[in-house]
């Protein structure tokens, strides 16, 4: 009896849709939700080399909630190019600026393995800051984030 390991191809991927409203979740757990989301790893075909995740809509993302002292203690840092042009704001002035749903794309984004993958992967997640996303026409599934742990929502 052989056994063989199942190797997707990127022909054979099958990408759903998911809807994610983020109001009151936790802003790490979310992100770690759609790293795995966006990779595959919660489809038993996952295969690390090819991009086999879903597609993933995220609402609300001005609503939010990081625990502790996060929002005033975790600064998010860039550098300008020129000497001493280094930058930095705090998870709250970003939640507060015009684009609060960038602070959970450079979450996720940094718990998916870097390369030309994590570029193509990141591509399949869309963050609105409000209730309202164009992608009705895909019909995503709604995700219930909240009710996969106690943990993950913050009232």
């Amino acid at each position: 009896m052989l056994k063989s390991t199942l190797s997707l191809k990127p022909a054979e991927v099958n990408k759903e849709w998911v809807l994610i409203d983020a109001e009151g979740l936790v802003l790490g757990r979310l992100a770690v939700i759609v790293a795995n989301r966006l990779r595959g790893k919660h489809k038993p075909q996952f295969t690390p080399h090819v991009d086999c995740g879903d597609n993933v809509v995220i609402v609300n993302a001005d609503k939010v909630r990081v625990t502790g002292n996060k929002a005033e203690q975790s600064v998010f840092y860039w550098h300008t190019g020129y000497p001493g042009g280094i930058k930095g704001r705090t998870v709250r002035q970003r939640m507060e600026s015009a684009h609060p749903e960038r602070v959970i794309e450079k979450a996720v984004e940094r718990m998916i393995t870097r390369g030309p993958l994590q570029r193509a992967q990141m591509k399949h997640l869309y963050v609105y800051a409000g209730t309202e996303h164009p992608h009705a026409g895909q019909q995503p599934r709604p995700l219930d984030v909240g009710a996969m742990n106690r943990k993950n929502r913050r009232a």
